[in-house]
């Protein structure tokens, strides 16, 4: 195994680590602040903008699966780049989304090229840092949640400045410049070992690698639930855009915050169990005060859901990263975990629009998350390090 630390490259990989992780988010943590300026500009209704959300997150969970044929057809560098430019052209086509289903189209379009990007992160932490694997999955997994704050705090306040919630969402565009120049300078133009990918497919028959996937969908569907609803379930207490899009940038600081620190907290011990235990009745007790004590301390129950979702995001990756030895393997495990859980997370905005309009209230969409988080702490029980190698079968055992 590589000794990371004596790679001269080491921090830049970290970098553009992280400088990815920041441009994977914004694009959906934009939208939920600027809810009433896009139901007025396009005539979208909740249901409708539930899609803004909900499309590219399954988009995320379905291409994740075709990310091994990808990057065999295309190499890891070029697939990242593809990537990384339809982030930004989705984002920039926001400009002139003056149509409620171009502007779904522009989402897809990020959703697609989140998808590529985020599969192919999982590996490289396992093969740059193998010795830092919570740490580094710690670091990027800090970064999506501080670049799902920024898009929340920032854009409604770019509205304001510009004038307008296209130029708004189209600015998002910008820093994708960054990471994709440093994608083609580090990533190696070497494609991967012909056939490669086939070993992955026996993933798919594992039972373990399916608990994975329903792990990590329980966990990012409260994450989308609150970034489609939060502000608009504020907005209806008589908030302003900016004001509720702050719960949702706090909230991400607080996920960008455990993402770096629990990872490493807990990296004495490969048995995580305790450490989820925690962030899970973190994200319960969020919950749960939104469903009955919304405006008692908001900031606080953000703070407290932020911590929970993404110390349990970050502990996740690095629990399937831990599962495997092999990067190539690790990377694929992971990313099939990614897939399947945003497919189950893509539920999460249009069930609570639905609920609301049932219910005329947001309420019993809380409610729903808290027994999902429920439901996921007696489902994470499951994960006792001693068992991964016999979970994994054959999978397991460590290259020779």
């Amino acid at each position: 195994m590589r000794d990371d630390s004596k790679d001269p490259w080491h921090g830049l990989w970290l970098v553009f680590i992280v400088l990815v992780g920041i441009n994977l988010r914004p694009f959906l943590t934009a939208i939920g602040p600027l809810a009433e300026s896009i139901r007025i500009g396009t005539g979208l209704g909740y249901r409708d903008i539930a899609w803004l959300t909900m499309l590219p997150l399954l988009i995320m969970g379905a291409g994740a699966f075709f990310e091994p044929i990808i990057r065999r057809l295309f190499g890891a560098r070029q697939a990242m780049v593809g990537a990384l430019v339809l982030v930004g052209v989705g984002s920039g086509l926001r400009l002139v989304a003056s149509s409620g289903e171009l502007l779904i189209a522009t989402a897809a379009l990020c959703g697609l090229g989140v998808a590529v990007a985020q599969s192919i992160i999982p590996g490289i932490i396992k093969q740059r840092f193998p010795h830092r694997v919570a740490v580094a999955a710690g670091s990027y997994s800090a970064a999506l949640m501080l670049g799902g704050a920024l898009g929340a705090q920032f854009t409604p306040l770019l509205e304001r400045w510009i004038g307008g919630w296209n130029e708004a969402l189209a600015w998002w565009a910008a820093p994708v410049l960054l990471a994709l120049f440093l994608a083609w300078r580090i990533m190696p133009a070497r494609p991967p070992a012909a056939g490669s990918a086939a070993p992955t497919a026996r993933l798919l028959r594992r039972p373990r690698t399916w608990l994975l996937m329903v792990c990590f969908g329980l966990t990012n569907t409260g994450y989308a639930a609150l970034v489609a609803w939060l502000p608009p379930f504020y907005q209806s207490m008589g908030w302003s855009p900016a004001r509720s899009g702050s719960l949702i940038a706090i909230m991400s600081l607080a996920q960008a915050s455990a993402a770096m620190l629990l990872p490493t907290l807990s990296g004495r011990n490969r048995d995580r169990r305790a450490w989820l235990g925690l962030t899970l009745s973190l994200q319960a007790a969020g919950f749960a005060a939104f469903a009955f004590w919304p405006e008692a301390a908001p900031h606080a129950w953000v703070i407290a859901v932020g911590v929970g979702l993404g110390g349990t995001f970050a502990l996740m990756l690095v629990v399937a990263l831990d599962h495997l030895a092999r990067p190539d393997q690790a990377g694929a495990l992971s990313a099939f975990m990614l897939g399947g859980g945003f497919i189950i997370a893509a539920i999460a905005p249009w069930l609570i629009a639905l609920l609301h309009q049932i219910t005329g209230s947001f309420t019993s969409g809380w409610l729903a998350q808290l027994a999902g988080v429920i439901l996921l702490l007696a489902l994470t029980l499951r994960l006792a390090p001693e068992g991964y190698a016999t979970a994994m079968g054959e999978t397991g055992a460590p290259p020779a």
